[in-house]
């Protein structure tokens, strides 16, 4: 289960929308805000989230224990 409260607060701290990494990863601004909502995305998603929002705990963010 991905914690997207704190991913929202990375994405805020790295002065982007989440309509930009969207486009970063690949998908529309629609099918992130989805997946989103679902808290599931793949694992070359998270890699280009981790790699591009500078994500230093990704274990927390998207793989955090519910």
């Amino acid at each position: 289960m991905i914690k997207t409260d704190e991913l929202r607060g990375i994405i805020a701290k790295n002065k982007k929308s989440q309509t930009d990494v969207a486009k970063m990863i690949g998908v529309t601004p629609k099918t992130f805000y989805l997946r989103m909502q679902r808290g599931v995305f793949g694992s070359d998603e998270i890699q280009i989230m981790i790699d591009e929002l500078h994500i230093d705990n990704p274990m927390e963010i998207f793989f955090a224990k519910q």
